[in-house]
């Protein structure tokens, strides 16, 4: 019987409708193979099961919760209002706006409550976060974090490579791809 790891970050969605955005987010946390749960808990439909979450989340093991919501996204600031673990909130993109109100509502949390925010739908950047979060007292992820930048560095390097010199650029605009000395 294989033993099972006790989640270390906590994805708590507004709704269901949020899954898209958890599902990025744990291709992430599963290529570190970092254990995680989700659960659905909404800051306004059921506020307590949020606040309950965030109050016995710390005390179940995790280190971050990543809260992912659209709209008037108060999911981020009831979390945080009921834990010291940090939060960062993805907004979503949904309803007129497209998103930019869950940004600034996460964005503008009020004194004493402090929330990370990515951009929206930035569900695979909170992850990265929350695993730097996470590699302060981990070794291993610190040193899985560094390979991953290093493999993304190469990426751009190797694209790098197929860019061509424009006829008569001035050579000043491509100093940007040479090495640094």
């Amino acid at each position: 019987m294989s033993e099972e790891k006790t989640p270390q970050i906590g994805i708590v969605l507004g709704s269901k409708s949020d899954l898209p955005a958890a599902h990025k987010a744990a291709e992430i946390l599963n290529q570190f193979n970092v254990p995680f749960e989700v659960t659905i808990a909404s800051a306004h439909r059921t506020p307590e099961d949020a606040a309950q979450y965030a109050a016995l989340a710390e005390d179940r093991g995790l280190e971050v919760i990543i809260a992912i919501a659209g709209l008037s996204a108060a999911l981020p600031g009831v979390l945080a209002a009921h834990t010291l673990l940090p939060v960062i909130g993805v907004p979503v993109s949904a309803g007129t706006l497209g998103g930019l109100d869950a940004l600034l509502s996460i964005a503008q949390m009020p004194p004493g409550v402090p929330v990370a925010s990515t951009g929206i739908d930035g569900s695979k950047n909170a992850s990265l976060l929350a695993l730097r979060i996470l590699a302060r007292k981990n070794e291993e992820i610190r040193k899985q974090l560094t390979l991953f930048r290093e493999e993304e560095a190469q990426k751009i390097q190797q694209g790098r490579e197929t860019i061509v010199d424009l006829p008569n650029a001035p050579a000043e605009a491509f100093l940007m791809f040479r090495p640094l000395s």
